[in-house]
């Protein structure tokens, strides 16, 4: 058994859940935010059987697509000004990072 940590885009995350449902693969969503662009993402658990990984992966990456966003950096508050850009530039946003980890015990109560 696998459980797979998906963090994807908020804009793509009501696709990943419905595929996933009619899929029938179980997943919890959890609220997060990004580090780097401190936008909105959200978190799927997903636990599997190892030989329906590669199904969930291709589920994922069929529904996560990365994107060009540009963005409008915030300013250094007290740090160091040398590096920062005042101007918006473009990143790429999006996709999903994928983390599938073994488990050893599965309890449902």
């Amino acid at each position: 058994m696998k459980l797979i940590v998906a963090v994807v885009q908020d804009q793509d995350s009501s696709r990943l859940s419905s595929a996933l449902t009619k899929a029938d693969f179980r997943a919890t969503k959890l609220a997060s935010t990004g580090g780097f662009l401190r936008s909105g993402n959200t978190t799927f658990l997903i636990g599997t059987d190892d030989e329906l990984v590669s199904n969930a992966l291709d589920l994922i990456r069929d529904n996560c697509r990365s994107r060009e966003q540009m963005i409008a950096p915030v300013s250094p508050m007290g740090g160091n000004a040398d590096s920062y850009i005042p101007y918006p530039v473009e990143v790429e946003v999006g996709g999903a990072t994928i983390f599938v980890l073994p488990i050893e015990q599965f309890h449902h109560f």
